[in-house]
């Protein structure tokens, strides 16, 4: 048991984020375990993430904007830009739809249309300079306090949604009850104590979740993978929006 919970904490870390994690060939990454383990890290890749992010701005500090965006961007170079690419694809989906064309068959080309990279662009930009405002404004636990929700809300969306894709489905079956309550115990308690309206920030952030997620429903008919990194991405820049005003 302890092995998987392991396995699952370093699958975490390998599948979303870019920090270099190896395994050996006789590890078992689909066992129902590893996967339950897998998502209940998921806030913890977030904390880290973010962590490293404002390390580095420790350091950049004295390079006032310039270190600060830096310090933003490595943020999400730090998992691979992977829910930016999501919100590249849900879009195409989006403007698919509109024209009568199937919005899965699209979502799942390797190719990404033009509306898909400016709403891309667009929302990368507008993450990396909240972030960096943040950090100028020396809101380094909220920022980290927002990592953790974004990740949180995601767990959340298993629960609530059917998905049209087999590996999220799966993730979905593995995440019990215990590896769900506990992950929001365990991060929520460290969110309260890193940030005393973390709380307040969670259940806002869940609702955005909740919001955003099924709008995209609406639009495309259909929940996988890419619709849970665009949530992500959405929960992340309107909190960063909201603790900034």
């Amino acid at each position: 048991m302890l092995k998987n919970i392991y396995l699952g904490a370093k699958f975490s870390f390998s599948y979303f984020s870019i920090l270099p994690i190896s395994f050996k060939e006789s590890d078992d990454l689909s066992q129902k375990e590893v996967l339950a383990s897998m998502l209940f890290f998921l806030p913890l890749v977030g904390l880290v993430l973010a962590t490293l992010s404002v390390i580095l701005f420790s350091f950049l500090s004295s390079l006032n904007w310039f270190g600060a965006l830096i310090s933003a961007t490595s943020y999400m170079m730090l998992y691979g830009f992977l829910h930016t690419e999501a919100i590249m694809d849900v879009t195409d989906a989006i403007y698919a739809k509109h024209s009568g064309k199937d919005a899965y068959e699209i979502i799942k080309e390797p190719t990404v249309g033009a509306m898909g990279v400016l709403y891309g662009t667009s929302l990368m930009l507008l993450k990396i300079v909240g972030i960096a405002y943040l950090l100028m404004q020396g809101y380094f636990i909220e920022f980290i306090a927002i990592a953790v929700i974004s990740r949180l809300s995601l767990l959340l969306l298993f629960r609530v949604h059917r998905f049209h894709s087999s590996f999220v489905t799966m993730l979905k079956e593995s995440l019990t009850s215990p590896y769900l309550i506990g992950s929001f115990v365990i991060f929520s308690t460290i969110g309260y104590l890193l940030v005393s309206n973390f709380m307040i920030l969670l259940l806002i952030g869940l609702l955005l979740s909740l919001f955003i997620s099924f709008a995209i429903k609406s639009k495309i008919g259909f929940v996988n993978g890419d619709v849970l990194g665009a949530t992500l991405e959405g929960v992340e820049i309107l909190l960063l929006i909201g603790v900034n005003l």
